[in-house]
């Protein structure tokens, strides 16, 4: 078992970006309409913001306001299908006997977003980036404890994911719109998080299990439970 506090919380999907977007949308929630929309980024300088997929201006849209004045920050980034577009693009180039991009290929990699990351806020701390299947979001947590229990006085855990290209419709199911959540968290006990072992099949939501946990925690839920495989999650909030 693991304790944590949740600090601040940040959170952008298309057509949700204030906190008052998502707490209607935790209450109620919908299907926002398909949008090519992406966060802004506005705090970049223009010719690094060029570089950026969506993708990566999810993930910093939620995590440079949480690290705002914190020096030393670890990152733990989570996605479980990362730069589908970019990877799909570089596959398609491949298909046509036409010549990779470097650039392209340098920024599909998993670690890219950390890697933008470090050099665009000149950070050093510890940084992990994880694909982790269908619990990604519980295995950066362990990620994150640890860093606390090592004394990292705050660690910043961003989870984010890309609408898949249609060519991947087939084999990923489980994002049913872009978004990226971000928690800066700090050591305290007003949430555990405990893991059992048992034969279950996979938690069937129909949202991602980032935003469920958003939900828990925007409507002051005491528990939140997660089945993937062979292993539940369990998330208790301190009365």
């Amino acid at each position: 078992m693991i304790t944590f506090n949740i600090a601040q919380w940040r959170a952008w999907a298309p057509g949700l970006e204030s906190a008052d977007d998502w707490q209607a949308w935790c209450q109620d929630p919908v299907l926002p309409p398909a949008s090519e929309a992406a966060p802004d980024v506005s705090f970049l300088p223009a010719m690094q913001r060029r570089r950026l997929s969506r993708l990566a201006r999810m993930a910093f849209s939620v995590g440079w306001p949480l690290a705002e004045g914190l020096e030393d920050l670890p990152l733990v980034f989570i996605s479980r299908h990362g730069e589908t577009p970019r990877t799909l693009d570089i596959l398609s180039d491949l298909a046509n006997d036409q010549p990779l991009s470097p650039t392209q290929f340098s920024l599909s990699v998993h670690n890219a977003v950390i890697g933008l990351w470090s050099i665009l806020r000149n950070e050093t701390a510890e940084m992990t980036a994880l694909a982790a299947a269908g619990d990604g979001l519980e295995h950066g947590m362990l990620e994150a404890a640890a860093l606390l229990n090592e004394g990292a006085p705050a660690v910043l855990l961003v989870i984010t994911e890309e609408q898949p290209p249609e060519a991947y419709a087939s084999w990923i199911h489980d994002v049913p719109f872009p978004y990226a959540l971000g928690l800066l968290l700090t050591p305290g006990d007003e949430w555990q998080l405990e893991l059992s072992a048992g034969t279950v099949q996979p938690s069937q939501t129909q949202w991602p299990h980032a935003l469920n946990l958003l939900r828990a925690l925007l409507s002051q839920q005491a528990t939140c439970q997660h089945a993937w495989k062979n292993r539940v999650w369990n998330w208790q909030r301190k009365p």
